[in-house]
């Protein structure tokens, strides 16, 4: 389903833990990360096609996350046509997204990738709130960059992690390290569900996720 200008309409989930980092997930069978997302429905609103993709793709129930925030107006980007199916050139020009701030209010435990048969991550971590905009493919970049800048102003105002000076695409800390050198900086902890696996670096990899999907 498409818009007159070409763009699907989507839905992009951050889910926060009770640390404030940010859900993490490995695109299955590549190494592309990326936040949670997926197309609405005809006839859904928003906000059901929000709680339909957290089941999906990480298993989670309404009851497991509370709502923080949404962004105010769509989010547009648009995808290279290289990344764009042959037989979709000229109709589809990309993606425009409602974004939601969850917080994840159940256990880790919860989580599950492999909730439908048709799974979309094969793995997943906990990063610090900044730190995807330094590691996602260059053309989700600016989206990205909108959604956590317009929901950030809903995270606690003492939370030191989150306190990064903007500047452009990279972001500096306030001891002068940017995000990428923090992100090496801090504990390379991880959980995995039943069946997932783990790419050891996923701030070198970010292969393009084929949008059709998605």
């Amino acid at each position: 389903m498409l818009d007159r200008e070409g763009f699907r309409p989507n839905v992009g989930i951050i889910l926060l833990n009770q640390r404030n980092q940010v859900f993490w997930g490995k695109r299955i069978r590549s190494h592309s990360w990326q936040f949670p997302q997926g197309g609405i429905d005809r006839g859904e609103t928003p906000e059901q096609a929000m709680y339909r993709e957290l089941h999906e793709e990480v298993g989670l129930m309404p009851e497991h996350v509370s709502i923080v925030a949404r962004t105010r107006d769509w989010l547009r980007y648009e995808v290279p046509d290289r990344f764009i199916r042959r037989d979709a050139r000229g109709h589809y020009k990309g993606q425009k997204q409602i974004w939601y701030l969850l917080r994840l209010v159940a256990h880790d435990w919860n989580l599950n990738l492999r909730a439908t048969s048709h799974p979309e991550f094969d793995a997943w971590r906990w990063h610090d709130y900044w730190v995807p905009l330094d590691v996602v493919v260059e053309f989700k970049r600016g989206v990205y960059e909108m959604a956590l800048t317009e929901l950030a102003r809903y995270l606690p105002k003492n939370d030191h992690r989150n306190r990064y000076l903007r500047g452009g695409a990279r972001h500096r800390h306030d001891d002068g390290m940017d995000a990428s050198e923090l992100h090496s900086a801090l504990p390379r902890g991880l959980e995995l569900p039943p069946g997932a696996s783990f790419d050891p670096d996923p701030q070198h990899s970010t292969d393009p996720v084929q949008p059709q999907h998605k």
